[in-house]
């Protein structure tokens, strides 16, 4: 028996032994991308190793041409030899890249006990890599030569067949876009993919897509289709943003490059020319904005197959492309990613039905039917229904300005063929809505399996979890991260259907949301490449980005546009990664220099403020003048970084200066009272770091006292949320923070909750008749603090990236247990607790290769810590109540 175990044992280590290695290989932040631009593209792992005190001493990067050599250990491209260093992201640096070329690569490191571990091969490939490599032409439907114009409502089809010459090796399909599009080859859709490529400024960048086509082409003939929408370069919605009479406004237009190579190593490249065909489509009107009309007695069976008769169809017209500057779009993109079924339906009359989703989205819908040749149906998409059980409007179409009635907001027009049943769900629209009205002009009989809801959106990885003893707070996490998914359509929005605008103090107030819970580096990446193409020469950014140029005198300022600091940095803290810094640098001292010709004092009032408060309204001078503090702050330590001595000191004192100017006209000194005493003025000085370290006490002190005299209830904007908690919780008043953040009665979140929301809403209120969007992010900072102050999840900003975490929980009343968890760059951070009586169970797991400093809360001592395989463990520690973790599982308990 003993010798049996004992073969068992060693069969158990041999197994974990082999388990151990790199894992998670990713270049670009994405697993095996194709068509890279970038020249030096990052290369990332993670290191899968469960034993204690994991970590990494070397490693040793392998990049080749030939998979097999690769995965022998050799590469005929770049080997960086073994390197000591516990990094697990480099910087590819070796020869220059070629285009269309597929590179294999593999990371060899070095455990805790200097054994060799060796992740599996993964891949890259580049794509253009030059504007120049493209052959194509761009080509458009030719309206604007036949009297038509932009105001053409028809999206056009365009298509070609081709025969290759010899057998198919491999292809790939590059297509570069002004507007959307769908590709198809031979009859079937390429991708899964929507709303393709990603919303740019037009006119100064453009995306292109790479796909791998090769199962798709046959070795007799192919057929090519693609079908073009507007997007936001062809906008004919009308509204009070203007992208109706956008500089880059035209026709929809499109490049594309097919690179088939044989089996013989030679390459044919079929391109978007003067050969292609093109015709109106079925889909009569798209408007990324408001809906999509759709008559399905127009198409054309087989129009994106070969043998297809388009005698009928026009050739198609060259056009100039829209910038020179095309670059590969690489991000997680927008999927019909959650089937959301029908909860009910409800009859009006023998024309008209309201569908109930259970629940608000972004997206849309597919609906089924069959009847009559020439029935209209219409779709109506809301978030509100009235006493009635009739669809309400009123809170989302304020700021549409329509011409006429011919274009009805998120309101879809079908008009069947007749033939059979009829499948329409829009291809160039999304919006945000949780009932559907849907009508007929003749009677019409539909049950629930007539319609589903698909929730669209960015599909970023999920990288945070969250469960609480509190259903409440499980709620309100779950709403805040779908109000996070509905805004985000390869840019941060403020709403999926009023304004779908890339409001920059939306997006920065809820970047740590984001970022707790979801792997969004490439969507925020291309963002910010977005402000870098809006930013003016003398720094200034709009108020939305992109822009149509609305914005650039009205809601930018400090408090909006600090995104060119704010996105960058938190990146940086959350990833270690400091490239995006490094690509805005310039464009951050553009910006800062620009305010401090501005603003010689210090102070600036340029800036929106505290928005949409509860009742209380704090000076827009102050909270702008303390984001001028944020951005000089972070400018200073992005210098420091990189080693830009210079600017280190002149930015590092001038936020010395803008403290100081805030302090000397805000801070009463001998009370602790910033300005009146708001929430706001006191929340918001402590969560940037303004107040002075002697009266930071008494400033929290006096944020509570306000905090309490309010009932517990918030009483501010946009950003005072950011602020309320983070400066409750951080100052020793965390069970006040959570009072307020677990109250069920207005102003709160749990508010909303009570009221039925799936989403966070635009505002407080939530008033019959007054109510205003129902799906805002703006208010979503609560979702970061979760992670922050339950989990006590935290940024060393010494050690960004999670190398070291700093490991804070906060074991608050009226709260018996949460299960936390984060995976970092280095892997996953669990931080689980339960309160039984006066002992805390403490579940802590620290990946591999990194380490966390666990603080004790204050009221309750270490008294016992072991591994989750039972095995007793010593601390480190540094103080009585703060105790050094290495990379592992632990079990601890804590005692008050």
């Amino acid at each position: 028996m003993k010798t049996l175990l004992t073969i068992l044992f060693c069969m158990a280590g041999m197994l974990l032994q082999a388990q151990i290695k790199p894992v998670q290989l990713q270049c670009e932040h994405l697993p095996n991308p194709l068509g890279i631009d970038t020249p030096e593209p990052r290369l990332s792992w993670q290191l899968k190793d469960d034993r204690y005190g994991a970590l990494q001493q070397g490693y040793q990067v392998i990049v080749g041409t030939d998979s097999a050599a690769v995965a022998a250990g050799n590469g005929n491209v770049w080997d960086t030899k073994e390197v000591a260093s516990d990094r697990m992201m480099v910087c590819y640096d070796g020869p220059e890249l070629s285009p269309f070329t597929r590179y294999y690569w593999k990371v060899a490191i070095r455990d805790k006990d200097r054994e060799v571990r060796t992740s599996d091969v993964a891949a890259f490939e580049t794509g253009m890599m030059h504007v120049a490599n493209w052959k194509g032409t761009w080509i458009s439907d030719g309206h604007e030569l036949r009297g038509k114009s932009i105001h053409d409502k028809s999206a056009p089809y365009f298509r070609k067949e081709f025969t290759p010459a010899k057998k198919i090796a491999s292809a790939r399909a590059y297509i570069a876009v002004a507007g959307l599009y769908e590709l198809y080859i031979n009859g079937e859709k390429i991708g899964n993919h929507r709303l393709d490529p990603m919303y740019t400024r037009f006119d100064r960048r453009n995306l292109y897509v790479t796909y791998d086509v090769t199962a798709n082409l046959q070795n007799g003939g192919n057929a090519f289709g693609v079908l073009l929408g507007n997007g936001w370069y062809n906008h004919q919605s009308t509204a009070v943003w203007y992208f109706d009479r956008a500089p880059w406004r035209n026709r929809p237009t499109f490049c594309m490059d097919v690179r088939v190579t044989y089996e013989d190593g030679t390459v044919e490249t079929i391109t978007t020319n003067n050969t292609w065909k093109t015709a109106p489509s079925p889909l009569i009107f798209n408007s990324i904005y408001t809906a999509e009309h759709y008559d399905a007695r127009l198409e054309q069976p087989g129009w994106n197959k070969t043998g297809f008769d388009d005698a009928g169809w026009k050739r198609i017209t060259l056009r100039a492309a829209p910038s020179q500057h095309v670059v590969s779009q690489q991000l997680y993109p927008i999927r019909n990613v959650e089937k959301i079924p029908v909860k009910s339906v409800k009859k009006i009359d023998d024309y008209t039905y309201c569908y109930d989703l259970g629940r608000n989205i972004a997206g849309v819908t597919e609906f089924r039917v069959k009847g009559e040749a020439g029935t209209v149906i219409t779709l109506e998409h809301g978030e509100l229904t009235d006493e009635n059980g009739r669809l309400r409007m009123k809170n989302l179409n304020e700021h549409y300005r329509p011409t006429d009635d011919s274009d009805p907001f998120q309101k879809d027009i079908v008009i069947l063929s007749g033939n059979g049943e009829d499948v329409f769900m829009p291809k160039f629209n999304y919006k945000g809505f949780q009932y559907v009205e849907v009508k007929s002009n003749k009677p019409i009989e539909l049950t629930e399996d007539n319609l589903t809801g698909w929730f669209m959106h960015s599909d970023v990885p999920p990288t945070g979890s969250l469960e609480t003893s509190d259903p409440l707070i499980n709620k309100i996490w779950w709403a805040t991260n779908n109000a996070y998914l509905s805004n985000l359509f390869g840019y941060p929005t403020d709403c999926p259907h009023r304004e779908k605008n890339g409001w920059t103090g939306d997006g920065h107030i809820a970047i740590e949301t984001g970022l707790y819970n979801f792997d969004a580096i490439t969507v925020y990446e291309k963002w910010l490449a977005d402000h870098r193409d809006e930013q003016q020469p003398n720094g200034v950014l709009p108020a939305i980005i992109p822009s149509s140029g609305w914005g650039y005198d009205w809601g930018n300022g400090l408090d909006w546009t600090s995104t060119i600091a704010i996105i960058p940095w938190s990146i940086y803290e959350f990833y270690g990664d400091s490239r995006l810094l490094r690509d805005c640098y310039d464009n951050m001292k553009l910006y800062v220099d620009h305010v401090t010709d501005l603003s010689p004092d210090g102070l600036t009032d340029w800036g929106l403020g505290d928005w949409v408060p509860v009742k209380s309204k704090t000076p827009v001078r102050f909270t702008s003048s303390i984001y001028y503090y944020v951005d000089a702050t972070i400018l200073a330590n992005t210098a420091k970084l990189f080693d830009r001595q210079e600017d280190y000191r002149k930015y590092s004192a001038l936020a010395e200066k803008i403290k100081k100017a805030v302090n000397d006209t805000y801070l009463n000194t001998e009370t602790g009272i910033y300005g009146e005493g708001l929430q706001t003025e006191q929340s918001v000085p402590l969560q940037w770091g303004i107040v002075p370290d002697a009266y930071r006490q008494k400033v929290a002190d006096n944020l509570a006292k306000r905090v309490i005299a309010d009932g517990s209830h918030i009483d501010v904007g946009l950003l005072g949320s950011k602020a309320i908690l983070n400066a409750l919780s951080e100052n020793g008043y965390a069970d006040l923070a959570f009072t307020v953040a677990s109250q069920q009665t207005y102003p709160s979140w749990g508010y909303w909750i009570a009221k039925g929301a799936t989403t966070l809403y635009e505002a407080w209120t939530v008033e019959p008749g007054k109510e205003t969007s129902l799906n805002h992010i703006m208010f979503g900072e609560i979702g970061a603090w979760f992670y922050k102050a339950l989990g006590g999840i935290r940024i060393d900003a010494k050690a960004p990236g999670f190398k070291n975490t700093l490991l804070k929980p906060q074991f608050v009343k009226g709260l018996n247990a949460a299960n936390v968890s984060y995976e970092s760059p280095y892997g996953v951070i669990v931080s689980n607790w339960e309160r039984k009586g006066k002992t805390v169970r403490y579940k802590v797991v620290i990946p591999p290769n990194s380490k966390a400093e666990l603080y004790v809360p204050a009221g309750y001592v270490l008294k016992k810590a072991q591994l989750a395989s039972g095995e007793k463990v010593e601390l480190n520690s540094f103080s009585d109540q703060v105790y050094e973790l290495v990379a592992g599982s632990y079990q601890l308990e804590l005692k008050m």
